[in-house]
């Protein structure tokens, strides 16, 4: 679905992503997993053209998406930010219908959000409530569930869990399961390495810019390696 070749991105003298390659078969949940600053956030942002590339290519379903940088969420591509990012002042509901700003058929853009009710019910409770005065949960499923909205073939995700107790972190990464099964394609980019490999099909461990490793998760989970460097085992 989702083909990266020698993807080389720069920000000014310094090099963010340098030479990277990977695939993203359709169905699949893909994690990128990484310290801070490997350049984690730099690919999502370079795949959904808001960060030009240096050198490389980018395909999606066949089509390179340097030259249609206008259409990535025409295309099927969303991203979901690190930090929420909600519109606070806007209701539960009202950021849902922003979120679906794309689909044009009202009766099209209800049913999608009726379907992120059944998917996260208490934002059906929540509806008419400002954005703003959810809990960080709640909020981080409602900008999940925005994202949703625009019916995406390939959603990625940046750093869901960050900042959230481990109650709601589970919820969340039931959340993306649940988007997979509904035959949506994942990205996610998580600080929370051992439930990110955990959940995957396959996953890349970005260093410095450069793929250090990548494999199948639940193999990564038991690499020596892995396990010092990103699950704090010895």
């Amino acid at each position: 679905m989702l083909s990266i070749e020698k993807l080389t991105v720069a920000y000014g003298p310094v090099q963010a992503l340098d030479g990277i390659s990977l695939e993203v078969p359709e169905r699949q949940i893909i994690s990128i997993i990484g310290s801070n600053g490997a350049g984690k956030t730099t690919l999502l942002n370079t795949i959904c053209a808001l960060v030009r590339q240096k050198s490389g290519c980018i395909t999606f379903e066949g089509q390179e998406l340097s030259r249609l940088t206008h259409q990535v969420v025409k295309l099927g591509i969303m991203q979901v930010p690190e930090g929420r990012k909600v519109f606070a002042g806007l209701t539960v509901r009202e950021n849902l219908m922003a979120g679906g700003y794309t689909v044009k058929d009202g009766p099209r853009l209800h049913k999608n959000i009726e379907r992120m009710f059944d998917l996260y019910p208490i934002l059906r409770e929540r509806q008419n409530q400002q954005a703003g005065t959810l809990s960080g949960g709640e909020q981080q499923m409602l900008a999940i569930c925005r994202g949703l909205m625009a019916e995406p073939k390939l959603i990625l995700l940046d750093e869901p869990s960050l900042g959230l107790g481990p109650i709601i972190v589970n919820g969340v990464f039931k959340l993306i399961r649940q988007i997979r099964e509904q035959g949506i394609t994942v990205v996610l980019v998580e600080q929370n390495a051992r439930k990110a490999l955990a959940l995957c099909d396959y996953a890349y461990v970005l260093e410095n810019g450069k793929i250090a490793m990548h494999g199948q998760g639940k193999e990564l989970l038991c690499d020596e390696a892995i396990k010092k460097a990103y699950l704090g085992e010895c």
